[in-house]
């Protein structure tokens, strides 16, 4: 290669570098060096004794660990799928050719970009005994018995499991829509002609035509819903007692409230081999080549 191209190829360097330098500094270093911490008995102050593989020894016998897995399991299983059936549900109803398709388009997507502190503090303001909203409505209709929305273990998962499907469905939503209107009209038309029932084109045209996009909704809310910590530790702050932990609380906990880093940062790299196997098992199902979409 003569000078002339070696200039030509490293034209683009100015350009690329800053980034790359800040792509190393905030994500590949804090890796390797939570990695590392994994490794010692690591305090917020100081690194102390190198100790291999003892943490992630002690995290596979740790109840506390088993616990706080169960219940982000427990979450994952019982909001994904019910995010996405009624974010379909949603995006069917926002396409239909009504008047009212921009309010309902709104009105569920407007909660997607609030804060956590802010769901969360209309959730308590909502959830709260005697005074709150959703009791006043409960009574309303002539249930007189109190709910303690956030004091009993099993209130207290849905009202976490509702405040986020309130919270996040709308834009799930805004994807499925994407795509509904991506079909081509040709499709229904010839299938109408056919002397198709609407049924039958839902069955046979729509879904299979929304079937890559609900691949990839259901890997990114499998993984976001593994991670979830926001709302829960605003709402329950894992309670009542840790029935509501997940494991991110737990590791924020250990991490930041005992200050055993190393601790915190093995429990962190067991669930990301649970996330990458999960992840490699859906795009395998999915993907039939690695291809999504």
């Amino acid at each position: 290669m003569n000078k002339k191209s070696w200039k030509n190829e490293l034209r683009p360097l100015p350009f690329i570098l800053p980034f790359f330098i800040v792509y190393v500094a905030f994500t590949v270093f804090p890796i390797f060096k939570g990695m590392q911490m994994s490794f010692f008995n690591w305090t917020l102050i100081e690194q102390q004794d190198f100790i291999g593989l003892a943490h992630y020894q002690n995290v596979l016998t740790d109840p506390n660990f088993w616990e706080a897995f169960g219940n982000t399991t427990l979450f994952v299983v019982l909001s994904t799928p019910t995010m996405v059936i009624l974010a379909l549900f949603l995006a069917l109803l926002a396409n239909l050719n009504t008047r009212f398709r921009t309010l309902i388009r709104g009105a569920f997507f407007i909660p997607s970009i609030l804060s956590v502190s802010v769901i969360s503090y209309v959730a308590i303001f909502m959830l709260q005994p005697y005074t709150g909203v959703v009791n006043n409505l409960i009574q309303a209709f002539g249930i007189d018995q109190e709910p303690f929305w956030l004091a009993e273990p099993s209130l207290a998962w849905v009202s976490i499991i509702g405040v986020t499907l309130w919270w996040t469905v709308g834009f799930n939503m805004i994807l499925f829509l994407t795509s509904l209107q991506n079909i081509p009209d040709d499709l229904y038309e010839a299938a109408e002609v056919d002397g198709a029932t609407r049924m039958m084109m839902f069955w046979k045209i729509t879904l299979p035509q929304l079937l890559p996009i609900t691949r990839v909704i259901l890997l990114l809310q499998v993984l976001a819903s593994f991670k979830v910590f926001g709302q829960i530790l605003l709402i329950t702050g894992g309670g009542p007692g840790t029935s509501t932990r997940p494991i991110i609380l737990y590791i924020y906990e250990m991490g930041f409230e005992r200050y055993d880093l190393g601790y915190a940062a093995a429990m962190s790299y067991l669930l990301f081999v649970v996330l990458l196997l999960l992840s490699l098992v859906q795009l395998r199902l999915g993907g039939k080549g690695g291809r999504m979409i």
